[in-house]
């Protein structure tokens, strides 16, 4: 049975991650098209899955949901790590390659960081991307993000050293008025 349904959009909903998603998660995670983009370059067995919904899904200091577009397709994980003490969280999220390119990642960012800002009170969101992940930067930029700097070189990924772009959205900058049913 599906985990209920937390944030609720147009296109996609955002639903508690249960263990009957360990499969689905897995199997998309260890797609290239996924673990490139978010610089998981070692493959991710049933177990380790395992330990990551138990550890991070179902530990303090973080918010991940499930990305879905009924309660039975699942599309892919959106989440904020939360750094309490300064009022901040960083946005991470990836859509499975049958599913990239819709929209849908771009809804479920928006509606997360809108409940970061309305209901959790960060001051601010980040998120980083690699340099090759023009997709990624489209989304942040499409949401109000601004690119804030690059740490040269700051990972190797799929044989040969990335930049990685940081980018930022500070509360006052949120244009809400696209989330205003939630």
């Amino acid at each position: 049975m599906p985990g209920p349904v937390f944030l609720d959009g147009e296109a996609v909903s955002l639903r508690t991650i249960e263990e009957e998603d360990l499969e689905f998660l897995q199997e998309a995670i260890n797609h290239p098209m996924v673990w490139r983009g978010i610089g998981r370059p070692d493959p991710v067995n049933a177990e380790q899955e395992r330990e990551f919904f138990e550890e991070v899904v179902s530990g303090d200091g973080e918010i991940a949901l499930l990305v879905t577009r009924d309660p039975d397709t699942p599309l892919g994980t959106v989440g904020l790590t939360v750094k309490k003490e300064a009022r901040r969280a960083e946005l991470g999220y990836w859509i499975a390659p049958q599913h990239q390119g819709e929209g849908y990642g771009t809804e479920a960012a928006g509606l997360l960081v809108d409940f970061g800002f309305r209901q959790r009170g960060f001051h601010r969101i980040e998120a980083r991307v690699f340099e090759f992940n023009d997709a990624s930067q489209g989304l942040l930029e499409s949401l109000g993000f601004t690119l804030e700097g690059t740490h040269r070189e700051g990972h190797y990924v799929d044989g040969s050293y990335q930049d990685t772009l940081w980018y930022g959205v500070l509360e006052e900058e949120w244009d809400d008025s696209t989330y205003d049913g939630i």
